[in-house]
């Protein structure tokens, strides 16, 4: 049976849903005025179909073979160097594309949740298949009738949540371009908005990189330079210039490569000394502080079989569902571990280390790493398991920040690779949540 507080939680959204998007004197309720219009080519529905055809993937998975062998006659069209290819401007790859959940209610199903709120794992599936089409964008080349460049997902920078409820009936807009470019890689920036009160309301801001490599996806190609025009374009390339200082400067520091800092080392060691038993004299007698879980109760591991429905352009298994597949697993880890369901703070560096093939056997596993007050910092670990080599090939990392609405208990590491994943948890959180 549904408890009393449950059943009012799930009406007080329900109503507010509807008595927001009801707003702005439209034919239907929560339909923006640039959506009734229903112009295809703006539909998100419409998004991995013309990725398709960019590539020539095929429909089909019985025919994913030919179609991919027929890429490989397209490597004589890469570039030999970045000076042989155009300059691109932003506006070059800017994009806008339309998820009209007010104005097409047979879309909500597959984005609603039992509470009457918004599968997030599903905008995240969103971002990650704009993120490839606006780099394809930036490297359109007219003469071309299919590109020869494979451009994949590299890393998910950082995604801001600027408001916490997503209505399930009002519609919804995604807008971004490119904003950084290397030699290989491209930086894209997309922010989405939610047609509220009638009016556009911020809701996300999210940075992708993506990397383009050869129609066999093995080595790396070159993609078009970046002009930027005017004040503000320099402002965002420069950004984009400092997001990959910071993120050299974050891997040369990682705990998996030097040692933690003195103060660091000061507050695995604080830790350690709380937890000891002040009735023995040992190192090994350990006891759980008040209001405090051990890091190893507070997992939560799960698994999927990756079929060909989940595939990519490129058949490999699409990125968007693996972070979506992460995502809600962290999100039901923090759930169980604040006792209430969490809101989504901030998506930060998610790594995609190797792609994921067709047939795989998925293993995910959620940890809650840090806690500070209300907040919950979750690690989700993927890894690809060959049962018949026995071996274990991790293929992402994912950190996702999450609020309750009630204080949450300490988490407390005991080993020295729990404490390792302690602070690590904590610099993700300290960059997210603190200024």
């Amino acid at each position: 049976m549904l408890s009393p507080r449950f059943l009012l939680l799930r009406s007080a959204a329900s109503f507010t849903a509807r008595s927001f998007c009801a707003a702005g004197g439209v034919s239907k309720p929560g339909t923006a005025p640039d959506m009734a219009e229903g112009d295809p080519l703006l539909h998100v529905s419409n998004v991995r179909n013309r990725l398709r055809e960019i590539v020539g993937a095929s429909r089909n998975w019985r025919d994913h073979q030919q179609a991919m062998s027929e890429r490989l006659s397209l490597s004589s069209m890469l570039a030999k160097s970045q000076n042989d290819l155009p300059a691109k401007t932003m506006k070059d790859s800017s994009l806008e594309v339309h998820l009209p959940l007010g104005s097409e209610p047979q879309l909500r199903e597959k984005y609603l949740t039992f509470h009457n709120t918004v599968r997030f794992g599903r905008i995240l599936e969103d971002l990650d298949s704009l993120a490839v089409l606006i780099s394809y964008s930036h490297t359109y080349n007219p003469t071309l009738k299919r590109s020869p460049l494979s451009i994949v997902t590299a890393l998910v920078d950082k995604i801001d949540m600027r408001q916490h409820v997503i209505y399930p009936d009002c519609d919804i807009k995604f807008t971004g371009h490119v904003t950084w470019v290397g030699k290989t890689s491209i930086e894209a920036k997309m922010h989405m908005s939610q047609y509220v009160n009638g009016a556009y309301t911020p809701v996300l801001d999210a940075t992708f990189v993506m990397v383009a490599r050869d129609p066999e996806n093995k080595r790396a190609a070159f993609v078009n330079p970046l002009k930027p025009e005017g004040p503000e374009e320099e402002r965002l390339f420069q950004e984009g210039e400092a997001n990959k200082s910071r993120r050299v400067a974050l891997s040369t520091a990682s705990l998996l490569k030097v040692a933690p800092t003195d103060e660091e080392r000061k507050i695995v060691h604080s830790l350690f000394l709380n937890t000891l038993d002040t009735k023995t004299v040992s190192f090994r007698s350990r006891i759980l502080p008040p209001n405090s879980v051990w890091m190893e109760d507070a997992k939560v591991k799960g698994l999927e079989i990756c079929h060909p429905q989940e595939r990519n352009i490129f058949n490999r298994i699409f990125g968007g569902f693996l972070m979506r597949k992460a995502y809600e697993l962290g999100w039901a880890n923090a759930c169980s571990f604040g006792g209430c369901r969490p809101s989504l703070v901030a998506v930060d560096d998610i790594l995609f280390q190797k792609p994921v093939d067709i047939g795989s056997l998925l293993l995910l596993s959620s940890q809650v790493c840090y806690t500070q007050g209300n907040h919950i910092q979750v690690r989700v670990h993927s890894e690809v398991f060959d049962p018949l080599t026995r071996q274990h090939n991790t293929t992402n990392v994912f950190h996702f920040t999450f609020f309750s609405d009630r204080d949450v208990p300490n988490i407390i590491p005991m080993t020295y690779g729990e404490s390792m994943l302690y602070l690590d948890g904590k610099r993700h959180f300290n960059q997210t949540v603190e200024p």
